[in-house]
């Protein structure tokens, strides 16, 4: 299905529906992580981590459905409402952070299947793993390099 989208950068009047979109796709993304762990991550998010990144969000009739958050060259997260998975927006998100930064990377938890295929089937590459200390699981690095 095709849908007609905007890609944009992020206002701080977005919050609410980043905050919304989050929480839909981590419930289906994140299951194997903790309540309280969840929890600290949402008020993380308007704290600590959109105050350092560079965020995009993903519009449709003027609602945001999804985002995007680059620290430099690296996707520090990228969620898609899933009642909008596999419509295009998150390829659309990390084709806009290829034109700002090129080569990418990302770590993904290793039992975030969805996730992680989609970075995969995007084009990146696995680099290394290692054990998140927070919450115990693994966590996947992966990179895209631009090819000549």
């Amino acid at each position: 299905m095709t849908i007609k989208y905007t890609i944009r950068s992020y206002r701080e009047a977005d919050l609410g529906r980043v905050l919304t979109v989050w929480e839909k796709a981590s419930a289906i993304a994140h299951p194997f992580l903790s309540r309280d762990f969840l929890e600290q991550e949402r008020h993380n998010i308007p704290q600590i981590y959109l105050p350092r990144a560079d965020t995009w969000v993903a519009e449709v009739d003027g609602v945001v459905v999804g985002f995007m958050a680059l620290l430099d060259h690296e996707v520090g997260a990228l969620f898609v409402e899933p009642s909008y998975h596999g419509m295009g927006l998150g390829t659309a998100l990390l084709n806009q952070a290829r034109k700002l930064h090129g080569d990418l990377e990302v770590k993904v938890f290793r039992d975030n299947h969805l996730g992680l295929g989609f970075y995969l089937h995007y084009g990146f590459q696995w680099v290394s793993q290692q054990l998140h200390g927070e919450t115990g699981h693994e966590i996947m690095q992966l990179r895209f390099t631009e090819t000549a």
